[in-house]
């Protein structure tokens, strides 16, 4: 098992603060975005850390080097901006066909469990991958990321990329954990019609349609994708 942390983009919506750095390098409570997902990574049983770089890469590369508290890092250039599934793609020899753990390096939670949603995909092997999510209020929250339709088994059947209209109250997030044959689904994935690129919500319905098990796990109380400077302050209050 591995952590893949995605971390290549610039962040045009944030550009007051990451204009001149990476986005995952804009300081959080005293250290860079990155660095609180970073700890979290290294709590688990992987081993090692792949991180996916692109624009100022050398940010994130010059700061924490080779490793971080002990694990190895190994870093993967994404050499154009191509969304969140091309730079899965990029991190495929990297990965060595293990297991992996998904997470974005501008992700802030509260009470998050990754832990528990590392142990929750190990002890079922009948499981192909698993969606962290959370339950909220505002319900406009989940046009920011991904829907989804599970029953009461928590088994996801459909996937909807930044959905007008939520369907129910559980919101997706970036932390999800996959089989390494996930990477087979990415040639297979359609380019969403209105960004123009391969979205993670297509890829994951792929495997879903293809008849492979994927379940939500309730990852966290809060959630923030940090996108602008509205974003960091409610993290803040976390």
């Amino acid at each position: 098992m591995k952590a893949l942390i995605l971390a290549g983009g610039r962040g045009n919506r944030i550009n007051e603060f990451s204009e001149n750095q990476n986005k995952c390098m804009i300081p959080f409570r005293g250290k860079p975005l990155i660095e609180h997902v970073l700890e979290k990574a290294a709590e688990l049983t992987i081993s090692e850390i792949v991180i996916i770089v692109g624009y100022k890469a050398e940010d994130i590369i010059n700061h924490y080097g080779i490793s971080f508290k002990g694990k190895p890092i190994h870093y993967t250039l994404q050499w154009e901006q191509k969304g969140l599934v091309h730079a899965i793609e990029c991190a495929k020899d990297a990965l060595e066909g293990e297991d992996f753990f998904l997470m974005l390096g501008d992700e802030v939670m509260s009470n998050a469990r990754r832990k528990e949603m590392l142990d929750f995909f190990q002890r079922d092997e009948g499981l192909f991958g698993v969606c962290g999510v959370l339950k909220v209020n505002d319900l406009d929250q989940i046009r920011r990321t991904y829907a989804l339709v599970k029953d009461e088994q928590n088994r996801i059947f459909r996937l909807i990329e930044k959905p007008r209209r939520p369907i129910n109250e559980f919101q997706g997030t970036g932390h999800c954990i996959f089989k390494n044959r996930i990477l087979d689904y990415i040639d297979i994935t359609p380019i969403h019609h209105e960004r123009g690129e391969k979205e993670l919500p297509d890829l994951i319905q792929c495997c879903i349609d293809d008849g492979q098990m994927l379940k939500a796990f309730l990852i966290c109380d809060q959630y923030s994708n940090i996108n602008s400077k509205d974003d960091l302050l409610k993290a803040e209050g976390y």
